[in-house]
């Protein structure tokens, strides 16, 4: 199968990117993710992954091109068995003069009863002129796959170039997807609810100056008396008035001041939550925002409210003329393709009967589901050994309370202890590079620069892990700007791909929350996290004028969690060390804010 490659989007403004070099040419096999290219954009320069194994069969785009955003630079034959051929050094023409459009995927079945036809999708408008490959884009360096939640455009409008065709959901972000180029929608090639992988191509654009042109769909017979072949359309009982659309219409981005989240709109189109319904929950996010967790709340007490049945109901349709009723007989209607179930499931099924009946059986999310496999692939892939050190950082805390007040009214946010934490994991690990580290397997990757991931919990309880690039170049108060902003804007969900990919070492701090120690999985492929814990007053000794004295100072533990095939004990210790003293030299003359 031919799998196109495409120049990724690294950040929300950047449109093009610059080919700096390929690594593989023509004939050469590949493995998915192992590196095809070097690009370089007005913010990054960094590598683009092949988003499959196979073979390069093309290069279509040169070093030193500079090429859109979504064009696409290289083709892939996803099959292992294809053998390897001469040089590919023009694509081959996409096929424009096929008459017959490419049929978008109708899930529902045309009746042929109703005296006027159903308007059943029609198929997929094909524009004349050259086509431009709409993909799903990768949104973060372990990213592989994608979640088409809602399309915005349908095939034969025209769109600008930048303007949003759909919106997406992964398992770190929910985002709009723009439009590549102007133009015309020409197909569409991947429903809503369809899980795709990064690269594959979801829909086709025709050129500015082209028309889409749908073909006549075949004439439909109108008897006055049904067609022996399908039932009649059955009617579904639902709290609208058309029998022909879905009985929930679809929830806009915002009703009044209250604004709705990808995610909450799909979920309550799915469980058949009204609009008015939706209004009156109550929403526990940021700035009153509904949650996953406040829909699935309200979904769950619902108790006997109308529900979207999967199975539609069936009702008397009675003849409008005088004649004898017509009434559709109840036929069996196919189940729907499975998706992802929102509303907690019965215990009373399947496999889940052994739990018994006094539990909520609550059905991870795609992100949890995400969370899992990775927390579960990091263990099998990394012998994890974790050591622990405890610091005494009373001068710390009393210098951030003498000096929060000012910081604030000066940068426009609070100074908290976790900039501190961050610099001096940072300095420590210039002291100490090896342990700045990835794994390929029996090579050593030894990063040069310092790039610190940090946990955020999101408003949904969920992890996203943002990333503080070059933070060997940053003093304390840069540390302090980055972190704020970034997760600011991970919990309202505005991160680009490049802000939560390229981590090379990770720091998680659980004291926020009163742990006062833990042993923190390792964040694939790194090697090393550095784990933060609550700040208490404790009694501990003290040496003062060459006599033994217990005095009361504020202590933590800090832990550093560590791949010991890469990284032994002697060194994750000095590491901790240097981490340990450097916070213990935090106070008025040693930091600059």
């Amino acid at each position: 199968m031919k799998i196109d490659v495409v120049m990724p989007k690294m950040g929300e403004s950047i449109q093009e990117g610059k080919i700096l070099r390929w690594l593989k040419k023509p004939g050469d096999k590949v493995e998915r993710d192992e590196i095809l290219l070097e690009i370089s954009t007005d913010k990054v320069d960094t590598e683009v992954p092949s988003p499959s194994a196979g073979i390069l069969t093309a290069i279509l785009a040169q070093e030193n091109d500079t090429v859109e955003v979504g064009a696409i630079i290289a083709e892939l034959n996803s099959d292992a068995q294809a053998a390897v051929s001469a040089p590919v050094t023009a694509p081959a023409p996409a096929p424009v003069a096929a008459p017959a459009p490419a049929p978008v995927v109708a899930p529902a079945p045309a009746p042929v009863v109703a005296p006027a036809p159903a308007p059943v999708a029609a198929p997929a408008p094909v524009a004349s002129g050259s086509m431009t490959d709409v993909v799903m884009p990768k949104m973060g360096e372990s990213i592989q796959e994608g979640k088409i939640l809602r399309w915005l455009k349908k095939p034969g409008d025209k769109v600008e170039r930048d303007e949003i065709l759909l919106e997406i959901s992964t398992d770190k972000v929910d985002t709009e997807v723009p439009s590549p180029v102007a133009g015309t929608l020409a197909e569409l090639l991947a429903a809503e609810g369809d899980t795709v992988e990064v690269g594959a191509v979801i829909a086709r654009l025709g050129s500015a100056g082209s028309v889409a042109s749908a073909p006549a769909p075949a004439p439909v017979p109108v008897a006055p008396a049904p067609i022996a072949a399908p039932a009649p359309v059955p009617v579904q009982a639902a709290p609208v008035h058309s029998a022909q659309s879905a009985p929930i219409t679809s929830i806009p981005r915002t009703s009044g001041s209250r604004f709705y989240s990808p995610l909450v709109r799909t979920i309550a189109e799915t469980e058949g939550v009204s609009l008015q319904e939706l209004d009156t929950v109550q929403g526990t996010g940021m700035e009153g925002r509904v949650t996953k967790h406040d829909i699935l709340g309200y979904i769950s007490k619902r108790g006997n409210a109308p529900v979207i049945s999967a199975q539609p109901v069936i009702q008397h349709v009675p003849a409008p003329a005088p004649a004898a009723p017509i009434v559709a007989t109840p036929v069996p209607a196919p189940a729907p393709a499975p998706v992802q179930t929102y509303v907690a499931a019965s215990a009373n099924s399947g496999t889940l009967t052994k739990w018994g009946q006094d539990v909520e059986v609550i059905p991870m999310d795609r992100v949890r589901q995400i969370i899992a496999d990775h927390m579960v692939r990091s263990k099998q892939t990394s012998p994890h050994v974790t050591s622990v050190g405890e610091a005494d950082v009373t001068q710390l805390v009393n210098f951030r309370e003498k000096n929060k007040s000012a910081f604030e009214q000066r940068e426009g946010f609070k100074l908290t202890l976790t900039p501190f934490f961050a610099k001096a994991i940072i300095d420590a690990v210039k002291e100490f590079p090896l342990v700045n580290v990835s794994v390929d397997g029996t090579n050593i990757i030894r990063h040069k620069k310092i790039n610190l991931s940090f946990a955020t919990v999101l408003n949904d309880g969920n992890l996203i892990v943002p990333v503080i690039k070059n933070g060997d170049m940053m003093n304390l108060v840069g540390v302090s700007r980055s972190i704020n902003d970034l997760a600011l804007r991970a919990r309202s969900k505005k991160l680009s791909p490049d802000e939560i990919s390229g981590g090379t070492i990770s720091m998680t701090n659980m004291g926020a929350w009163g742990s006062l120690f833990g042993t923190p999985v390792i964040n694939q492929p790194q090697s090393a996290i550095i784990g933060i814990y609550a700040v208490q007053k404790r009694p501990v000794v003290r040496e003062m004028n060459g006599e033994d004295m217990i005095a009361i100072r504020q202590m933590m533990y800090v832990s550093i969690t560590y791949d010991h095939r890469v990284i032994d004990g002697v060194l994750a210790s000095s590491c901790l060390r240097a981490i340990v003293q450097n916070l213990e030299k935090m106070n008025e003359s040693s930091i600059e804010i």
